[in-house]
């Protein structure tokens, strides 16, 4: 592929040019501060408190396909990446209570991060949701199995969704 026929989504370049778009209102303390709390540890603006955890060692975020992916997931939730907040745990390793201190989040998804990588009290098996702290969580296992049209990877999808449909009501 050539690079003069490159095109990036818009959140990308959101994310890339974040530190140097102007903001012509009276709001921009607000959202100022918001972007120094940000301290660039996840990818997404957390618009609808849902933490995504990943373990991707290859990337700072994670991989294109893996972005691919999980943006038509959340595409089917009604949801999209601004809405989100991506933490690559194998790069920014948070403990829940740090991540629920930052993020606030109502949701948290865990692909391939299990409960005791976050220092939750409790585990639970993959695909199953349960509720703790006001919050509502899922673990699946990573994206990449995810992946392709094989048969595991078609029935890895099919948990995935059931368990999305029920936890955003979709």
């Amino acid at each position: 592929m050539k690079l003069e026929k490159l095109q990036l989504p818009d959140f990308v370049l959101a994310e890339l040019y974040k530190d140097s778009l102007v903001i012509l209102s009276d709001e921009t303390q607000p959202q100022q501060a918001l972007a120094e709390e940000k301290a660039d540890w996840y990818l997404g603006e957390n618009k609808k408190r849902v933490a995504i955890l990943i373990n991707d060692p290859e990337a700072v975020y994670l991989r294109d396909e893996w972005l691919s992916f999980l943006s038509a997931i959340l595409s089917a939730c009604k949801l999209n990446i601004s809405d989100v907040a991506i933490v690559n745990h194998s790069q920014t390793p948070h403990s829940y209570k740090k991540i629920l201190e930052k993020l606030l989040p109502e949701f948290f998804i865990l692909f391939d991060v299990t409960a005791n990588a976050i220092q939750l009290p409790f585990t639970i098996p993959d695909y199953q949701i349960q509720k703790y702290n006001n919050c509502t969580f899922l673990l699946a296992p990573s994206l990449q199995n995810m992946l392709g049209e094989s048969k595991d990877a078609k029935l890895e999808k099919s948990k995935l969704w059931l368990s999305l449909k029920k936890m955003f009501n979709v």
